[in-house]
């Protein structure tokens, strides 16, 4: 016997924070009659099914059968999809901006550079971790920022859950500035910059070979040996290397890395001029996390900047994913970005992302880019239960979430932003600080 629990629109946030109730990660709950946006590119299903047991995605679609004894959640009028996966995000490194003590992201005075591993400073605790998971962020790439040099360190893959354990994967990535940050960090050009990859990538071969013989604790040591282990794993193609570039000629030179080293499992951030450079992308096989409205010649490397940048990449056939920086408002101001492409197909002369293919834009695009496809980032079976229902189109500004599961735990729909909109949307006397108390 299946027990039903209907989402009525006059339901409050709070009731819907106590009916659901963290489940056993065994409770199987079918969401039903629903529009299911799996978020792999395919176009949303009306009326649709999603089944989730033992915290993963079971099924999904249409004709999906409800399996006895299941939790049913009644979504009808509603939509059904994977959460939003926010990449390249400073989210749980850096709790209030401008403030030094708060921020974890980047290490300007450190000897260590490659082998920073970010995963140790996570906290799940944060303000903001909340916010986002009540705008639809389920996941989140964490970048590390370069600080004295032009390797940033390696990133980490959170979830948004309200549990002590945030870690999905850490040491993810290895994060390098190029362009004209790179070549600002390597002291003042380009060359410079690669003078310094191809050096640290040449003394992480020589600790490869001879790990006794290798210096990298000397004072003039360029490369410590924690950076050179590390390095060695991103010339083995262990560990994922996201370069950030924008300019067309960059790009082209970035490409050129992996005939040198052709184990390393290169993506792209950033390509602010990746349309000019889009076949020669596609035919590298090298993913893409790009800024999707860098439409303006903000500096020299994007003077050919345009909004139609990830539609012209996409249909080049480069697998583009939406990176969050400079997102004002929030991560899941990725919505209105994606949105927004969708948008532009409509506006003549511009090349923008349909539907599905803006979706798995925030969703799976981010997964694949860094090799975690297979476990986040859509609704195909197998992977993690990270479901988010939507009261209308996730993509329009004026829907928002009602229920959210993270690896098929239902989430509390509550911030330290919701109370203190409850706190003082109606003060009674008592209930206010004494810094509101008049003599």
């Amino acid at each position: 016997m299946t027990r039903a629990l209907l989402l009525s629109p006059s339901v409050s946030l709070a009731l819907l924070a106590g009916l659901l109730a963290p489940p056993a990660a065994s409770q199987t709950i079918a969401i039903t009659g629903g529009t299911v946006a799996i978020g792999d590119g395919s176009a949303p299903i009306e009326r649709g099914t999603l089944v989730i047991a033992n915290g993963r995605v079971v099924a999904a679609g249409a004709g999906v059968a409800v399996p006895a004894g299941a939790e049913v959640v009644d979504a009808t009028g509603r939509w059904v999809t994977p959460g939003v996966v926010s990449a390249m995000t400073d989210l749980s490194l850096v709790d209030a901006d401008g403030v030094s003590e708060s921020n974890d992201a980047g290490a300007r005075g450190s000897p260590y550079k490659a082998s920073i591993d970010v995963s140790v400073a996570i906290n799940p605790a944060g303000v903001k971790i909340a916010n986002e998971r009540l705008g639809g962020v389920t996941r989140a790439i964490v970048a590390p920022a370069a600080g004295g040099s032009i390797f940033a360190g390696q990133g980490a893959v959170i979830d948004l859950g309200s549990d002590p354990d945030a870690l999905t994967r850490a040491r993810a990535f290895e994060y390098v500035e190029l362009g004209e940050d790179g070549g600002k960090l390597a002291g003042g050009s380009r060359p410079a910059a690669w003078a310094l990859l191809r050096d640290a990538f040449r003394q992480a071969q020589d600790y490869r070979r001879d790990p006794k013989a290798f210096d990298g604790r000397s004072r003039d040591s360029l490369v410590t040996r924690a950076d050179a282990e590390t390095l060695g794993r991103v010339l083995d193609g262990q560990l994922p290397l996201l370069v950030h570039v924008e300019r067309a000629a960059d790009i082209r030179q970035v490409l050129g890395m992996t005939r040198d080293y052709p184990k390393v499992k290169l993506v792209l951030v950033g390509v602010a001029e990746g349309w000019l450079v889009a076949r020669e992308i596609a035919a590298a096989r090298v993913p893409v996390i790009a800024h999707a409205l860098a439409d303006l010649p903000a500096s020299f490397e994007s003077l050919a900047a345009t909004e139609s940048n990830v539609g012209r990449m996409r249909a080049a056939g480069v697998q583009v994913a939406l990176a969050s920086t400079g997102a004002s408002g929030g991560d899941h101001v990725l919505r209105q970005f994606a949105g927004n492409l969708v948008a532009i197909t409509r506006v003549p002369g511009a090349t923008g992302l349909d539907w599905g293919q803006a979706w798995a834009s925030i969703t799976s695009g981010p997964a694949e880019a860094i090799g975690l496809g297979g476990e986040i980032g859509s609704l195909r079976p197998g992977r993690r239960a990270d479901v988010v229902l939507w009261d209308g189109d996730p993509l329009e500004l004026s829907s928002v979430p009602v229920a959210t599961w993270v690896d098929g735990r239902a989430q509390p729909m509550r911030s330290r932003q919701t109370e203190l909109r409850d706190r003082y949307l109606t003060p009674t006397e008592g209930a206010l600080p004494k810094a509101y108390e008049r003599p």
